[in-house]
């Protein structure tokens, strides 16, 4: 590797996640510009060369940045509403407020959701937007521009509907596109913010929003765009029992069969929750590498269901960690997903063996990636990989008597963090954010938040 400013980090444990788990009691951490020059046990190699900052980590575990997989960060400015619903009355409630969101709304509501998240060690986010209300202004741009700002590692999935209330659908018809202006939009968006190198900041999606909210054609022809561009493609999918009874009650089959009909199947897709699947939609995804962004707290939360995480991982089939939009997952952290995936799995058929501590870390780690397709350069910390990580302070009163570190970072209280870095850049410091002012995004937040109350309120 070239010579570039160095950050040592040494006296930690290291959870690599790698391919074999590697793992080191008292180890080190090389950063050498934007990436990762070495990891091992012990002190770092003696001589090294523009070293910047030594950080004596003792006490803490370092971890590859968490990789959130599944989000929609507008729904920070409606949280706290509809507590007591399931997925489809949830809705019916909260379309008519959310299509009065405007370009100053969702940029507020992108800074809360992605600044809850970087304070909890995310460095990895996406969000899935997907409500265009007629005159709302550049709302993509206005969600890439936070993000950038705050410094993670982004990738939008820009949504869309074309299936209104005169359509059988649930948002009003002026919150949803035209099939055209959908597939216009998204291209554009596309072609002005994804960036394809490996050390991408910004990339996009595909991805219209679910079976009973888009065409069969808006499916297809996204797809079919997708696979153009060179770019992934995303949608929820198997959510409820509902969605279910849809799918069957309208195209004469269940959702993962008729996704597959409208070439929604891919190593190059992933799909939200996949809650309600058989062992014939398991097989279709590991046979075609489909990944699934797995949302424990907003599955519960909506009463959706437990997914069957245990047998898509042995299946193979790529599986990363999903906060989901805050109005379904009001804390809007993503480190508490690795402690409720667990539980929650626990309550299925597998019980107890359905999962462990080191197979949660890397759901919310490496499995992230994977999904997003990111893998070959984040999600693990190794030589040569970006230098994605998070020093997580584990002696304190929450944590000192857990004598394993990944317990305790997973079955614990949410531990803090100490340092969060991105491609090398320190975005968080003993648990404040250094790029942006939180107490101001919390002021402007709760403003957007009225604002949009008293609109709704007003139509």
């Amino acid at each position: 590797m070239a010579a570039a400013q160095r950050i040592v980090i040494e006296n930690c444990s290291i959870a690599t996640v790698d391919a074999d788990d590697t793992e080191h009691a008292s180890g080190h951490v090389v950063i050498a510009g934007n990436r990762i020059e070495a990891v091992g046990a012990g002190r770092a190699p003696e001589g090294l060369d523009d070293v910047v900052r030594r950080i004596d980590a003792t006490g803490h575990l370092v971890t590859p940045g968490l990789v959130n997989t599944h989000h929609h960060f507008y729904q920070w400015i409606t949280r706290g509403l509809a507590t007591d619903h399931n997925l489809f009355d949830w809705l019916v409630a909260l379309y008519p407020t959310w299509a009065r969101v405007d370009e100053q709304m969702v940029y507020a509501a992108a800074q809360g959701s992605l600044a809850m998240m970087a304070r909890g060690g995310v460095t990895t986010a996406m969000d899935h937007h997907y409500v265009f209300p007629r005159g709302c202004g550049d709302l993509s741009g206005a969600i890439i521009r936070a993000a950038s700002e705050m410094g993670v590692r982004f990738t939008l999935a820009r949504g869309s509907m074309d299936r209104g209330e005169s359509d059988g659908g649930l948002p009003p018809d002026f919150a949803v596109e035209s099939l055209d202006d959908a597939l216009a939009g998204t291209e554009a968006t596309v072609k002005r913010h994804h960036d394809a190198s490996a050390d991408a900041m910004t990339q996009v999606a595909v991805a219209p929003c679910s079976p009973f909210s888009v065409s069969t054609e808006l499916l297809r022809q996204g797809a079919e765009l997708a696979r153009r561009l060179g770019v992934r493609l995303h949608t929820h999918g198997s959510e409820t029992v509902e969605e279910e009874k849809f799918c069957h009650e309208q195209f004469g089959m269940g959702p993962t069969d008729y996704l597959e009909s409208t070439g929604w199947l891919g190593e190059d897709v992933w799909m939200a929750h996949c809650v309600h699947m058989n062992d014939s939609d398991i097989a279709a995804f590991a046979r075609t590498g489909t990944g699934v962004a797995h949302c424990p707290s907003s599955n519960a939360r909506l009463a959706a269901g437990i997914a069957r995480v245990p047998d898509l991982l042995k299946a193979g089939v790529p599986v990363g960690l999903g906060v989901d939009g805050t109005a379904s997952n009001e804390s809007g952290e993503l480190h508490t997903e690795l402690r409720n995936a667990l539980l929650i799995n626990r309550l299925g058929a597998h019980r107890e063996a359905a999962l462990n501590a080191r197979q949660a870390l890397r759901l919310g780690t490496y499995g992230g990636a994977r999904v997003l397709g990111r893998a070959a350069d984040t999600g693990s910390l190794e030589p040569g990989k970006l230098a994605d990580l998070v020093l997580w302070k584990l002696d304190t009163l929450a944590h000192a008597s857990i004598a394993d570190p990944v317990t305790a970072l997973v079955f614990g209280a949410a531990a803090p963090v100490t340092a969060s870095f991105v491609g090398g850049r320190q975005i968080v410091e003993n648990g404040r954010l250094l790029t942006v002012d939180e107490d101001a995004i919390a002021r402007s937040t709760r403003a957007e938040a009225q604002r949009l109350a008293r609109i709704a309120h007003q139509a």
